[in-house]
Parts: C-alpha cells; structure tokens; sequence
C-alpha cells in the first residue's frame, strides 16, 4: 500500500507540479494528513502559508521572466526603474508593486521598466487615480488611459479629495496623481532585494 507513497512520486506532484497535500490526497484516494507524513518522512519541506497561497495563484508559474540588460540604453533603463521604486514606490505592501506620482513620463518609464525586464503585459497592470473634486473623473482617466495607453477597465475606483484639501500639491496634479499596480509577491520581493544590494553597495 505505501508503494504509491514513493519520493519520486511525491517530488513530482509536490515539487514539479506545485500541487497542494490535498490535491495529492485526492489522486492517492487518503487524507491530506498522510501526506503530509510521507512528505515530512522523505524529508520533503512544506510550503508555507504566503507560499502556497502564491502557488494557488500562479499554477503555471511565475507570470514574469527576469532579463538582464544587454546594452547602454536597456542598463539606463534599469537604473531609473529601480530609482523609481526606490524614490517613488511604496514598498510597504507585502504582495504588490505599486509607484504613484503625477508625471506620466516618470510612470511610462516605470512601465516600460516592468515590461521590458519582467516581461509584464501591460494589460495585466492596475491603477488607482487620486484627483480633487472640480477635476473630472472621465476627462483625468481619458487622458491616462491616452498618454499610457491602458483601458479604463484597468482602473480601480478613484479617490476623491475635497478641492485644497491637500494645498499647493493641487497645482502639480490637474490630472491627479495616478497609481501603477503590479500584484506579485515574488517580484516585489525581487525589487526590494535589489534594491538593499545597491544601498550596499561601497561608496
């Protein structure tokens, strides 16, 4: 009976194919408990909770492909998208990329960033607009959606703030401050550890 039970098999459903214990019990007809027995006596370590959660999400894998840069411009590129981050992110969320500001340059250079060294469609970004109460929803996402080139149905719903509520900072933003997101665990947590590794870098 615990022939089935082997590390090759186990190895295969838990490690290559990123099935859950429950999932592997339901092939094998037991409980998930078995298996977890078997996996802890092959010495096979468990995914944890934040783990197994990005695994559920991702069954196909990671939905990102990291590119070096190859050239003078692709390195440029890097270094402003990481500065970017690193000056306009916030890095506070556990599971989600997200930089605000109210220069579209600033944010079709992030974009193109993401795009051009993770491989991110751009469909698959989100964003959030931050505007005051005399600025027009529709004529602030047109002209995002425009000077980005993203869909209205890439908007989450907008933030809005009573005009002066926020001082002077209204005169930088007649088009509100827009939000990129980027939901994955994994490549914030990239970001991040490139980011510590230039703040060690020697001076």
């Amino acid at each position: 009976m615990h022939n089935q039970f082997t590390i090759q098999n186990l190895k295969k459903l838990y490690l290559r194919e990123k099935k859950s214990s429950s999932e592997i019990a339901k092939i094998f007809n037991c409980s998930a408990n078995k298996i977890n027995y078997w996996l802890s006596k092959y010495g096979i370590s468990k995914r944890d909770i934040s783990e197994a959660i990005y695994v559920k999400k991702n069954p196909q894998g990671d939905p990102f492909l990291i590119k070096k840069p190859k050239n003078i411009e692709e390195a440029i590129l890097w270094g402003l998208g990481l500065g970017i981050y690193w000056g306009e992110g916030n890095k506070a969320n556990k599971g989600t990329i997200r930089v605000g500001n109210s220069d579209p340059e600033l944010l079709k250079i992030f974009i193109k960033f993401l795009i051009v060294f993770f491989g991110i469609k751009r469909e698959d970004l989100r964003f959030h607009l931050h505007l005051f109460s005399d600025i027009s929803v529709d004529k602030a996402m047109s002209f995002w959606s425009k000077v980005l080139n993203i869909k209205k149905q890439q908007f989450y719903k907008p933030m809005v703030s009573i005009s002066g509520s926020l001082g002077t900072y209204r005169k930088k933003s007649i088009h509100g401050v827009l939000t990129v997101y980027y939901g994955n665990t994994k490549l914030k947590n990239i970001l991040v550890e490139k980011l510590e590794e230039y703040k060690n870098m020697p001076t």
